[in-house]
């Protein structure tokens, strides 16, 4: 790789870094984009991976209800293994630029979705009801683009979980996902030794921009540091589409 790819490696790292560690989510969500504005998504993906789960492990540390989570979304989580696996295999097989768009359109409803900010809960009933579709399909589009959050994101919001419930509940669902990503990777032949150890030194940015992060956090009210993350997620999107349309 060139200069130029290791410095976006470097802002993907820092600016995904600073909205996980203001909202609990999006590293990997905010990562893609700006590495795929410069590379492959089969290069970008990989080099994602590793920060992603130590990111997910810090903040599943701090949220705590753990086993509460799991005993509640299991069948979720088990569902989203095949739909990672489909999407991965689909990914290796299309063309890249087909993948940078999909992530960019993934991006743009799930920013309209989250301003849209509407209302609604799910009963008891359709809680279990959804609960294989939604793992599924988060697998899915999580191995054909990279993006944890659709359709688990919506899903669980509308549960109305307490905070610390919500935030440990997704990160499960982000560890388990990038860790059989990991190993599909792996598999694929698209994680070299020269990708992991990038990733592994990123990791001294990501924790120490997840730190600060932290502390920005107590200065922002939740509206302002909530329509900025959701702002730079669709003008990534909409950049994706835009590329692959022109």
């Amino acid at each position: 790789m060139e200069t130029l790819d290791y410095i976006f490696i470097l802002a993907a790292y820092v600016v995904a870094a600073f909205i996980k560690g203001l909202t609990g989510i999006g590293f990997s969500t905010s990562c893609l984009p700006i590495m795929a504005l410069r590379m492959d998504l089969k290069v970008a993906i990989p080099l994602v991976i590793v920060p992603s789960i130590v990111s997910n492990l810090a903040v599943m540390v701090q949220a705590g209800q753990f086993r509460e989570s799991l005993k509640r979304f299991w069948p979720m989580y088990l569902a989203s293994i095949p739909g990672l696996l489909l999407g991965l295999t689909i990914l290796v097989a299309i063309k890249t630029s087909l993948a940078k768009a999909v992530l960019g359109l993934v991006l743009i409803v799930y920013a309209l979705w989250a301003l849209s900010n509407k209302s609604f809960s799910l009963s008891a009933l359709w809680e279990q009801r959804l609960k294989v579709p939604t793992g599924f399909l988060t697998g899915f589009v999580n191995g054909l683009t990279g993006s944890q959050v659709m359709p688990s994101l919506p899903y669980l919001l509308s549960l109305k979980l307490h905070k610390n419930d919500f935030v440990q509940s997704i990160n499960i669902s982000f560890t388990l996902s990038s860790l059989v990503m990991l190993l599909g990777m792996k598999h694929a032949g698209y994680l070299p030794p020269s990708s992991l150890i990038t990733a592994i030194l990123g990791l001294i940015p990501v924790l120490i921009t997840i730190y600060f992060a932290g502390r920005v956090q107590k200065k922002l009210s939740g509206d302002s540091h909530r329509q900025l993350v959701l702002g730079f997620l669709m003008f990534m999107g909409s950049v994706l589409v835009t590329k692959v349309v022109l």
